[in-house]
């Protein structure tokens, strides 16, 4: 089910190759960190599906307000992530589960769960990347939000912080 949702992301970003290597590299990292921090089957399902699916709210905003940022992200991202899933037939709860991960990706407070905060952790390791962060917000980062020990090792070892 996995392989056809990140299909299915690929068809929707289609023309925009890096946008689809942002969501393939976040849910890479999302799978290793949930793996190595022993999430269960099931919520690590969960969260692959939502690092898979976390900036599809990106292309709605840009068609719909000509622009894009965190926030409309998180606004816009929920109703076409409900109709994907909904079509290649996941659950409701865990629809719900992920449309609410992809409504709260850019928001560092009142993180909920491990899911939730690996896909925090996922996201900032590439976008540190492809934004080129200063040592200065990686360090940040590390010490606001980064809770995981192989999210913060990963960061450590990426970027020698």
């Amino acid at each position: 089910m996995l392989e056809e949702l990140m299909m299915k992301m690929i068809e929707f970003d289609y023309g925009d190759p890096k946008r689809i290597q942002h969501f393939i590299k976040v849910h890479s990292f999302s799978k290793l960190i949930g793996e190595k921090e022993g999430l269960d089957t099931h919520t690590l399902f969960v969260l692959e599906a939502a690092s898979i699916l976390h900036d599809i709210g990106i292309r709605v905003s840009e068609e719909k307000y000509g622009f894009q940022n965190g926030k409309l992200q998180e606004q816009e991202g929920p109703a076409p992530a409900r109709e994907i899933c909904t079509s290649l037939g996941f659950k409701e709860d865990d629809i719900e589960r992920i449309c609410f991960l992809i409504a709260h990706h850019h928001t560092y407070t009142d993180v909920d769960g491990i899911d939730y905060r690996i896909l925090l952790e996922a996201d900032f390791l590439v976008n540190a990347f492809e934004d080129n962060a200063s040592i200065e917000s990686i360090q940040h980062a590390k010490e606001s939000f980064f809770e995981t020990e192989t999210g913060k090792h990963i960061l450590d070892t990426m970027f020698k912080s």
